[in-house]
């Protein structure tokens, strides 16, 4: 066990040495750090208790949901009918669910199988879980109803809070910020905290955005001041502008482009009149329909829509077919820039309602930065003094393994870019408890081993090897709580579990490899006699 070659002595300082070092980015201002190599940038990120930043918890709105799977529904019946060319009548949404009335009788055990077919299995492809998207049933009289499950409502609240998280991280991320913590709680919640944030208002704004942009046309047919008085087309709406003064439009519902479509959105400024403007571009799909809808169009107007306001309503003066142009609707910079990072990311699957909001003040992170060093420097300078009375030189040896392991610690954190929180230091802390007790566990082995008779260098030997198992043993169920906890538990929890799950890591490492190395440096060096111990 004291016998190392040259090779894996000089691997075992070398693999210590490069851990450590990428820590030192910590120790630098980030403006010092931004001018090194982009392989040497990567440092801690103070999380939202120690730096502070915004708190912002976010929840999908699940009527809109349920609405826009009722809609989805009533356009598959519609479909379905269609192709199987049943004729029908009183399609609509009643309460949760679709109705629909199939004229002719003959038809309606075809209408009952084809309508059937709507209904998928839920809980994967193969549907273990036995539930399904919809309930069709036979009202009589050529009427059929098909209800939404509540399952199939959870599976898509599911669907979009996934999706929506995604879409919140590409606008967070957009605006600059610092590792940004975004993630699910419960069904339909989703959690957003931004380090370093202090004035939450401009993301707050970018977040209650659905960004659901539309191509349509504007309806001639009536006026707006018609429409008013509920004259609206059924296949028209009644939209208002989203600048003052409002003025009210009325638009066809059918849409010639989404926003699904685009591929890029810039703020940029107008050649002729230098206001601030919006430039996007299409991918192939999108530009053939946009093609399409203006040399079909040409002379008419067509509104762009985003949210179900009119951003700007202009005519069509030549059909459009690079695939790309510009919004315009007297924007500020900032409002072109959040525009563009909003086509961006792409639209929400259903608006998202914040329904919690924290601002923490950097004060409150700094006083706990300063009580944590306090602990810490206490705690480790017990430890030391301990360690030197009990166990003298080989005390020294410990605390030097010790200090060496909290460093590799730093160093990985900041090789992952892990984010530190408090629950992480108190792991840090903890795994210096856990370093020393390994040490412990050696030094009193090797006291048994010279109270049994053993020669010095024997019972050094004896001591690591037979220590090793119970070391192993104690760690390696450490560990296995550290992952349970990381992978069960959400947010500080995980911080904690990530440093405590590393710390065993490394304490492993320095007590079988570095600590062993040291007393194996001296023992070829002194050749003692007695253990200083």
């Amino acid at each position: 066990m004291l016998y190392f070659s040259r090779w894996k002595a000089l691997g075992i300082v070398l693999t210590a040495l490069a851990v450590c070092l990428c820590a030192i980015p910590n120790f630098f201002p980030e403006s010092t750090v931004k001018s090194w190599p982009k392989w040497a940038q990567r440092h801690l990120v103070l999380g939202l208790d120690l730096q502070g930043g915004s708190h912002i918890l976010l929840e999908v709105d699940s009527n809109s949901v349920r609405k826009d799977k009722l809609d989805q529904v009533r356009d598959d019946v519609r479909r379905v009918l269609r192709e199987a060319k049943l004729p029908y009548t009183g399609l609509s949404v009643r309460a949760d669910a679709v109705e629909v009335r199939v004229s002719r009788d003959s038809d309606w055990p075809t209408a009952l199988t084809k309508l059937r077919e709507l209904s998928q299995p839920l809980g994967g492809l193969m549907g273990s879980s036995g539930q399904r998207s919809l309930e069709v049933s036979d009202a009589g009289g050529g009427l059929f109803r098909l209800s939404v499950t509540q399952a199939a409502i959870n599976d898509r609240i599911r669907q979009s809070v996934e999706q929506s998280i995604q879409i919140v991280e590409r606008r967070v991320n957009e605006l600059g910020t610092v590792e940004p913590l975004i993630q699910r709680q419960g069904l339909d919640r989703i959690l957003v905290q931004v380090p370093g944030l202090q004035d939450p208002t401009r993301l707050k704004e970018l977040l209650g955005k659905t960004a659901k942009l539309d191509f349509r046309m504007v309806d001639n047919t009536v006026s707006p001041d018609q429409a008013s008085r509920s004259n609206v087309p059924p296949d028209s709406e009644l939209l208002m502008s989203a600048q003052s003064p409002k003025q009210p439009y009325v638009i066809k519902k059918q849409v010639l482009v989404s926003g699904a479509d685009l591929t890029d959105a810039q703020p940029g400024f107008d050649q002729r009149t230098s206001e601030p403007i919006v430039s996007f571009r299409f991918n192939t799909s999108g530009a053939r329909k946009f093609a399409a809808a203006t040399t079909e169009n040409v002379g008419l107007p067509f509104a762009i829509v985003l949210d179900n306001e009119v951003i700007s309503a202009p005519v069509i003066r030549e059909p459009i077919t690079g695939g790309s142009g510009q919004i315009s609707g007297n924007f500020t910079v900032q409002a072109a820039n959040d525009l563009a990072i909003l086509l961006r990311a792409g639209a929400l699957p259903a608006p998202l309602t914040i329904i919690e909001e924290r601002t923490v003040g950097p004060g409150l992170g700094q006083d706990s930065i300063e009580k944590g060093e306090m602990a810490a420097y206490v705690g480790s300078i017990l430890v030391i003094i301990f360690m030197l009375l009990t166990y003298r030189l080989f005390g020294l040896f410990a605390n030097l393994a010790v200090a060496i392991n909290v460093a590799m610690i730093f160093g990985v954190l900041s090789l992952l870019n892990a984010t530190l929180t408090l629950p992480g230091i108190a792991g840090i802390v903890l795994t210096v408890g856990i370093a020393v007790d390994s040490n412990v566990l050696i030094y009193e082995r090797i006291r048994e081993e010279l109270r049994s008779g053993r020669t010095a260098i024997s019972a050094i030997d004896a001591g690591f090897k037979r220590a090793l198992a119970t070391i192993l043993d104690s760690n390696i169920t450490t560990f296995i709580a550290a992952a349970v906890l990381f992978y069960i538990g959400t947010g500080p929890v995980r911080g904690f579990a990530v440093t405590l799950g590393i710390g065993i890591l490394t304490t492993v490492f320095t007590a079988f490899s570095l600590t062993r190395l040291i007393v194996a440096t001296w023992v070829w060096w002194k050749r003692p006699q007695s253990v200083p111990i």
